[in-house]
């Protein structure tokens, strides 16, 4: 007992902060509790868990994040937007699960599954992390009874040859070689963007895909591929002759840009790996600078696709001016390695000894969703077969040619859910 001997404090248990009871069998019971959990390595202070989300995500969560900085600026928008504003005022121990079926139904009100999908992860990698220092006993985000709407199975399209040829057609004569790059080498959009002159070897017949422009807080850098994986990728003939001759119309121009993080260096150790580096581009815009992916796609894709006939064409009309199209996720510039794979599974191939090279988790695990699964060697892996290189060429000759025809009804591609 201590103070005017009202009250009990257990105190000196190696790890475990003092606390005080007014009765006498609280004291006990919370003393034996907690000397049990303290010897398993399990004990939780109910006080630590008191801080609210919002100062835990500020003070002990945030500072100690790293990765890659377009990953974490998407990580900060779904804090900042999703997660703060509805939850942030909460103790961490007061998020339960009724508390997580409420948030969830406020969600889906703004977002589709898959976006909820990305922010109930976000908040389980907080709350894991408050687990795992000692501030919850459990991660809510990981109850049986609750939790993110399923992902949902689904069908890719992939473009008939007739809709290629015809957006391609559509395209501005300085961007129709990026059409001819995703269709025939299966690039994306960033990889695209990003290749350099000095990437393609004609004579060996062979593209280095060694970077890509990405975009982070809205400034352009240069940054290795998706996964941070080079990789060679065979080069058709008929690539090959659409690539000379765009470069004769448009020779290469030399940019440069910062490395993986336009931001200011805040130790000379990220001064040196952000240093600006420039390389001879093979598509730069009117301006001759590199092309920013979010122009590209409003002000020439887009347009495009509408001109083919993909996509509605887009209503000028508005009072405020703005530019607004469609819903057309499904005919992004992705669509073109969607064709790649398809073309590659039509004409036989089989995508299992490639799937190294292209980063997919497995074998034909994201068939006809992605190209990862395409026949590309990996380093160390044999070359293509001869009836790969043909339907490569196959594949690539019909971007490479002029022959626009009205779009028809595309190709189904069965896709397996990662």
């Amino acid at each position: 007992m201590y103070g005017k001997c009202t009250r009990y404090r257990v105190k000196g248990i190696p790890g475990v902060k003092d606390r005080s009871f007014d009765a006498l069998q609280d004291a006990k019971t919370w003393l034996a509790q907690a000397q049990t959990d303290a010897r398993r390595g399990e004990f939780v202070d109910p006080r630590d868990g008191a801080i609210s989300l919002k100062d835990y995500i500020a003070t002990h969560w945030w500072p100690t994040q790293s990765g890659d900085p377009s990953t974490i600026e998407r990580i900060e928008q779904r804090v900042r937007r999703h997660i703060v504003p509805h939850l942030g005022a909460q103790p961490l121990n007061a998020i339960g699960t009724e508390v997580l079926r409420h948030w969830k139904k406020r969600l889906e009100k703004d977002l589709g599954p898959t976006s909820i999908r990305l922010v109930w992860a976000t908040l389980s990698s907080v709350l894991q992390a408050a687990v795992e220092d000692r501030r919850l006993g459990r991660n809510p985000c990981r109850s049986s009874t609750v939790g993110p709407p399923p992902a949902a199975p689904g069908r890719v399209e992939a473009w008939p040859p007739e809709r290629v040829l015809a957006v391609r057609e559509a395209l501005p004569d300085r961007y129709r070689i990026l059409l001819v790059i995703g269709a025939g080498l299966g690039l994306r959009q960033g990889e695209a963007l990003g290749l350099s002159a000095d990437d393609i070897d004609f004579e060996k017949e062979v593209v280095h895909v060694r970077r890509q422009i990405k975009m982070v807080r809205a400034k352009l850098c240069f940054a290795l591929p998706k996964g941070r994986k080079v990789r060679d990728v065979p080069l058709p003939a008929s690539v090959a002759w659409a690539i000379r001759q765009h470069m004769e119309q448009f020779a290469p121009v030399p940019v440069t840009l910062p490395w993986d993080d336009p931001t200011p260096a805040k130790t000379p150790v990220e001064a040196k790996h952000r240093r600006p580096r420039t390389y001879s581009l093979l598509v730069t815009g009117r301006e001759r600078k590199a092309i920013n992916r979010n122009y590209f796609n409003s002000y020439v894709w887009k347009p495009a696709l509408a001109r083919a006939g993909v996509i509605a064409a887009l209503d000028e009309g508005s009072a405020d001016g703005t530019r607004v199209w469609e819903p057309s996720r499904e005919h992004g510039f992705h669509a073109l390695r969607h064709f790649f794979a398809s073309e590659e599974l039509e004409a036989g191939e089989s995508v299992a000894p490639w799937h190294v090279g292209w980063g997919t988790p497995t074998p034909g695990s994201r068939c006809g969703s992605t190209p990862t699964s395409c026949p590309v060697p990996a380093p160390g892996v044999a070359p293509p077969s001869t009836r790969s290189s043909r339907s490569r060429d196959r594949c690539a000759g019909l971007v490479a040619r002029r022959r626009p025809k009205v779009p028809e009804k595309s190709q189904t591609c069965r896709r397996t859910p990662p």
